[in-house]
């Protein structure tokens, strides 16, 4: 597939010019540059492997040496995947999503994610979203997070909230509980402002900069978590934390970066009894605009996070 560089992309980071035009996720995009899979053919109609970092140029022409077909695989219906609907009326749903189960499809064909579930419940969302295989999603909770989930009916619908959640209009708030490693300080209030970038040895995770000089080098976008501490057990505290635009794996690098990872989560601290990490999406808020009326719901803490702290 080939995407001619129009002037208005000219400058603009080739990995966001290739999700934009292929229609896909980043992590994809991500996965095709690791492979191999994107080369820029200059002016002079020279052929070169591009780099994720590389900037476009008008005038040349950005290749995905690949089938279209294996760029983002469709989340199909599926029926058996049940879905805790707390929130719905015609523009859009809210689901109250369980740990263990995945947002949206990564291979072709994969059943079992809420993707699959909003698309034979909601037909309708098929063709809105960020990509086929997340129809209607306005976010994404990793597999191991609890908690609510926001997907559109309509494209109008979708866009307005997505456009608000890059605004900071739809407040999420999400509770957590943390182990402090010891001489670990966690303040009653506070921010995290820490940029985030992806790692440098594991593709796995993300990398919280704690300088400057460092996320210049490693590309990190501005990242802000605030919160703050509802209950103390030792050395175990249960949080309640807010991050309007949170990125990928955000709280949980932004609190282990703190000497405070979450309670279970393996990548970023370590193993323990629990077989998920301790992230549940508590409350999603909208004031409501001419585009979206108002709506506000929350979710109780699950009683396995919550038998932790007690």
């Amino acid at each position: 597939m080939q995407y001619p560089v129009a002037e208005s992309d000219a400058g603009v980071r080739i990995d966001k010019v290739v999700a934009r035009s292929a229609g896909i996720g980043r992590a994809r995009v991500v996965d095709l540059f690791v492979g191999g899979a994107i080369f820029i053919i200059d002016a002079d109609g020279r052929r070169r492997k591009a780099r994720k970092g590389d900037r476009a140029e008008a005038g040349t022409v950005i290749v995905v040496d690949v089938d279209a077909a294996a760029l983002e695989p469709a989340a199909v219906a599926d029926p058996d995947v049940l879905l805790h609907v707390v929130f719905e009326r015609g523009d859009l749903v809210i689901i109250d999503k369980a740990a263990g189960v995945p947002s949206a499809p990564i291979a072709s064909g994969e059943r079992g994610t809420i993707a699959n579930g909003l698309r034979a419940r909601y037909p309708e969302m098929a063709g809105i979203g960020f990509s086929s295989r997340e129809p209607g999603l306005c976010h994404r909770l990793d597999t191991d997070t609890s908690g609510l989930l926001l997907a559109a009916r309509t494209q109008e619908v979708f866009d307005a909230i997505v456009a608000g959640m890059k605004d900071g209009l739809l407040d999420k708030r999400y509770l957590l509980v943390c182990e402090l490693a010891e001489g670990a300080v966690l303040e009653d209030t506070g921010t995290i402002e820490l940029p985030l970038a992806g790692h440098p040895s594991d593709g796995r995770r993300v990398l919280a900069c704690r300088d400057a000089v460092q996320a210049e080098r490693m590309g990190a976008r501005p990242a802000l978590t605030s919160y703050r501490v509802l209950r103390r057990s030792g050395r175990r505290a249960l949080v309640e934390a807010s991050a309007s635009k949170a990125f990928r794996h955000q709280i949980r690098a932004h609190f282990s970066a703190l000497g405070a990872p979450l309670v279970g989560d393996r990548l970023y601290g370590t193993a323990t009894e629990l077989a998920r990490h301790a992230l549940h999406a508590s409350r999603l808020s909208w004031s409501g605009d001419g585009a979206v009326p108002a709506f506000e719901v929350d979710s109780a803490l699950p009683p396995e996070l919550a038998a932790l702290i007690d």
